[in-house]
């Protein structure tokens, strides 16, 4: 088995905090998740998580015009440069303090950065204006008296307006300017969310967090600003001195990126735009009029008297304007006018951030509160896309059968399916009404059972979406656990507070036998995988696991002794062995048969701990508490995948009880407990300032410190941080992916194929160049072998693809049986990509029937990918049919139409012959009524003849 797995991408959190950037073709958007970012394609209906992470929640984020840039600001002010195009970081840079918001320019020559009240312009590396240096600084000025909290470019770039908390929005320009002066616009009672300027335009529209929006008016045009030339003289500024820092410590704590930047670490430099005389200012030509103040949330205050514009943003082409208010409604008006167009309500909770596309028709909506991302066509009013992760932690996590899908469940009461090839949820299921403990697939993927607190089994649907089972206990009791037998006829559910097992069946949903036989809480249940027995093991926080027989009456079981408390049950493929996780941090093997140890794995030293803010023992201390809360076997057997409340994921080999690999599922510092040591500027002459106490007169709030007992978050705190740990692990049916449920979301891991040489059974006389001469000499099955045994997938798909389909089943009878297993997986890994689907399907078929009837030839894993491959194929072909056998439709229909207006109009031969675009749709023949007879809605029987062929092959 290989162990190359990688980060692929992150399912379950949508979105987390920050703002949000379209691409430069509108059709992609970009969120930050957590320490993460992800790119959500709107048009093809896919998302991919970038692998690169930071050390702490992002927090802005800024694309440049061209797309080729992306800069991202987490909440420390550590900034990263990262190529789109190549996916990696570039260059990072450390900012004092956090970062309030980042906008390029339009011409891409400039990126401003607002830190405090503090504007930062630098210029963009690239092309556009010749500088390769990252971080190149090139004005700074003072923004207000408060903090900044938004920046706006004008159209060419000249002007940056700047909007603070102080209610004040200020214009300042990137280079002196003969004619311009920096100015300031008041008005406001409130802090402005956003200003705008508007395109090709020195007009300006501000907005304040009370909802009220001012249109001003410039007094000169974007062509009137005169630039000063090399030659003119640049009004003095003024030096100042350096502020002078208290601390002797601070300076030892620079990074090197600080040291370049003087303007960091001295006073800000004079505005040279700046215009002090008062006689001057009143006969200057630059300035702004006042045309009329609107009140925006007047409409949400209808429903909510407290409400407050959250987020706002607007489309220069369009002149629409969006704003969202805490009432979770958003409103878009069309300027000068301010004539409301449209609104909606998309939740009780408020709206973080509001973004349109390029050309306006989508706007992008997400809140902070629930994680919920969507983008709204307003036009249509629909949905372009609606996705919500968990709104608490996701507890539990299944595979389905041909691992295209995995179910979630989480403490929020909901249960998620999410597709692994497009990464998107396509139904939630939200019937429980406490958290979710549990989930699990049938073998034919028709359906999935999850347990809950709540006191209920539920069964739903995957092909109709519904629940359509319901089972419950004679007396209420909250499930920790289930499991689905082989054949999908059996339910069985472990309670927490009743130490019983629940018995019922899936057709007739009546319960068969209430199993007892635990003294605690029963943590984990699981069927044997083999078809042909009924064998149910259980673990307990007794000490024991059971083997059961549920064909059998009478609760007769086998009791094996584990020594402490047992948290987690796993069964091995072949059904032979159970591995058992207990609270002493080891994994134990035993045979199922025979009752006895295999082997033991000790593995709490391999976890690892880390110390909690409020902690008041060490990380060593707690480490020699820590346990595996979660286990799985690996598609083969011969691996165990483990985890717990660390951020590691152990696999281990199984026969040797040695550790293969360790993984660590993240290094976002913003989440509790990843710190081994506390740092010592949290320290004072009163200890950790974590433990101590900051309580109001009159309430006791702002308590930090967690109550006892607590396992997964202390959610009455008033400052709530998130621990690291890990929920829940499963590998894939496939083998080629795990995925592990943590405190950030579902973190997929991925077998990268493009890095490792992994040769079979290599000779010195097997080599590239001697597989080239083999297929000059037509000798196919020498070459074919060849490759195989390289495992070189680009020889081996050069070779395959060099074979004349004639002799593919003459092929496939001389191969053995070895390497027809390896040439299973390469040809289920060419039908994701290929084009020549009926030459690899013919492949397939030849490979099968000529060795499909040996066993042990071809491994569940090979099969399973051959199967999900199929699945993709079939789906994407279904689509692209579909689409084509209606616009071929439309296009018949349209030429008959106007086939029926020309006859009407008497239009000659000579008119018909024209050169229009609009007579020109289709090129009629005799065979007009043959093809509309094909393609009529009787005649849909082709999409289901093509899934019959392509479930038979």
């Amino acid at each position: 088995m290989k162990f190359g797995y990688k980060f692929s991408n992150l399912l379950g959190t949508i979105y987390r905090n920050g703002n949000l950037v379209f691409t430069p073709d509108g059709n992609s958007v970009i969120s930050p998740v957590g320490n993460r970012i992800t790119l959500y394609d709107l048009k093809n209906n896919k998302s991919r998580t970038l692998s690169l992470e930071s050390r702490y929640n992002y927090t802005n984020i800024a694309l440049s015009p061209d797309g080729s840039l992306l800069i991202a600001i987490n909440e420390k002010g550590n900034a990263q440069l990262i190529s789109m195009v190549s996916c990696t970081v570039i260059h990072r840079h450390k900012f004092q303090t956090g970062v309030q918001c980042v906008n390029f320019s339009p011409d891409g020559s400039y990126f401003a950065v607002a830190r405090e009240n503090l504007v930062l312009i630098f210029s963009a590396p690239g092309e556009i204006t010749g500088e390769y240096n990252p971080f190149v600084l090139r004005r700074s000025f003072l923004g207000g008296y408060d903090d900044i909290t938004w920046l706006d470019w004008s159209s060419d770039s000249k002007l940056l307006a700047i909007g603070c908390r102080d209610s004040s929005t200020k214009i300042c320009a990137v280079k002196y300017t003969r004619n311009f002066r920096t100015y300031n616009l008041s008005g406001h009672t409130d802090a402005i969310v956003s200003c705008f300027f508007e395109a090709n335009s020195l007009h300006i529209n501000t907005v304040s967090r009370n909802g009220q929006l001012c249109l001003w008016e410039c007094s000169m045009e974007p062509s009137d600003l005169l630039e000063a030339d090399g030659t003119e003289a640049v009004p003095p500024q003024r030096k100042r001195k350096p502020i002078s820092k208290q601390n002797g410590s601070d300076a030892e704590n620079e990074s090197e990126d600080d040291v370049e930047n003087d303007v960091e670490k001295t006073a800000v430099e004079g505005d040279v735009n700046e215009v002090k005389d008062e006689s001057v200012k009143k006969t200057h030509p630059f300035f702004y009029k006042k045309l009329g103040r609107h009140y925006l949330a007047n409409e949400p205050r209808k429903e909510k008297r407290d409400a407050l514009l959250t987020a706002a943003n607007y489309n220069r082409q369009t002149k629409i304007l969006v704003v969202a208010f805490s009432t979770g409604a958003f409103y878009l008006y069309e300027l000068p006018d301010v004539n409301m167009i449209h609104s909606l309500s998309i939740s009780d909770y408020p709206i973080s951030t509001a973004l349109f596309n390029c050309t306006g028709d989508w706007v992008a909506l997400a809140s902070r509160e629930i994680g919920q991302l969507l983008v709204w066509e307003w036009q249509s009013e629909q949905y372009i896309m609606k996705q919500q992760g968990h709104s608490s932690e996701m507890t539990c996590i299944a595979y389905s059968p041909d691992g295209q899908y995995i179910a979630t469940g989480g403490e929020d009461s909901k249960v998620k399916l999410w597709n692994t090839q497009s990464s998107f949820c396509f139904v939630t299921f939200s019937e429980h009404t406490s958290g979710v403990t549990a989930v699990q697939f049938s073998r034919n993927k028709k359906f999935l059972v999850s347990s809950s607190l709540d006191g209920t089994v539920r069964a739903f649907d995957i092909i109709r979406y519904r629940n359509f089972r319901t089972f419950t206990s004679p007396t209420p009791a909250q499930f920790a656990c289930v499991a689905v037998d082989y054949s999908g006829e059996l339910v069985v559910a472990g309670g927490q507070d009743i130490f019983e097992i629940f018995l019922w069946s899936i057709k007739t949903g009546k319960l068969l036998e209430v199993i007892s036989g635990h003294e605690g809480p029963v943590t984990s249940v699981a069927f044997s995988p083999v078809s042909t027995s009924s064998t149910l093991i259980s673990g307990s926080w007794d000490k024991t696991v059971k083997i059961w027989n549920c064909l059998e009456s009478n609760s007769e079981h086998e009791t094996i002794d584990a020594l402490s408390d047992v948290t987690c049950v796993t069964f091995s493929p072949s059904g032979e062995e159970v591995a058992v996780a207990t609270l002493a941090g080891n994994i134990t093997i035993f045979d199922v048969k025979t009752a006895t140890q295999v082997t033991t794995i000790e593995g709490r030293a391999d976890l690892g701990s880390g110390r909690l803010e409020t902690d008041v023992v060490t990380a060593k201390k707690n480490a020699q508490s820590n346990y595996f809360s979660t286990i799985e076997y690996s598609a083969d057997g011969e691996c165990v995948l483990a985890a717990g409340k660390s951020a590691n994921i152990c696999i281990y080999h199984v026969r040797e009880a040695i550790l293969l690999k360790k993984f660590q599922i993240t290094q976002n510092y913003s989440l509790d407990g990843l710190n081994e040591f506390i740092s010592r500027k949290h320290l004072s002459e009163f200890g950790n300032m974590a433990l101590v106490e900051q309580r109001e007169e009159l309430e006791g709030g702002n308590v930090a410190i967690r109550l006892p007992g607590v396992r997964k978050g202390d959610m009455s705190s008033r400052r709530f941080q998130p621990e690291v740990r890990v929920f829940s692990v499963r590998f894939s049916p496939t083998g080629q992916a795990f995925a592990a449920a943590g405190t950030e979301g579902l973190c997929i891991y991925a077998l990268d194929k493009g890095v490792v040489f992994d040769p079979f059974d290599l000779s010195l006389e097997v080599t590239p160049k001697a597989t080239h001469e083999a297929l000059k000499k037509l000798e196919y099955t020498k070459a074919l072998v060849m490759a195989l045994k390289l495992n070189e997938p680009n020889l081996v798909t050069l070779v395959l693809e060099r074979v004349p389909h004639r002799d593919i089943e003459l092929l496939c009878g001389d191969l053995s049986p070895d390497f027809a297993q390896r040439l299973l997986q390469h040809l289920s890994r060419l039908l994701q990509s290929s084009p020549h689907i009926e030459f690899y399907l013919q492949w397939c078929c030849c490979l099968l029937t000529s060795h499909g009837y040996h066993d042990g030839v071809f491994q569940q894993t090979a099969l399973l990918g051959l199967h999900e491959s199929i699945s993709r194929k079939y789906e994407m072909l279904n689509k692209i049919c579909d689409y084509n056998k209606y616009t071929i439709r439309v296009l018949l229909d349209r030429a008959e139409k106007q086939k029926e207006l020309q006859e009407l109009s008497g239009v000659n031969a000579d008119a018909e012959n024209e050169d229009s675009d609009d007579d020109m749709i289709l090129i009629r023949s005799r065979d007009d009524e043959h093809l509309k007879r094909e393609f009529n809605d009787e005649s849909e029987e082709d999409t289901d003849d093509m899934a019959e062929e392509s479930d038979s092959s």
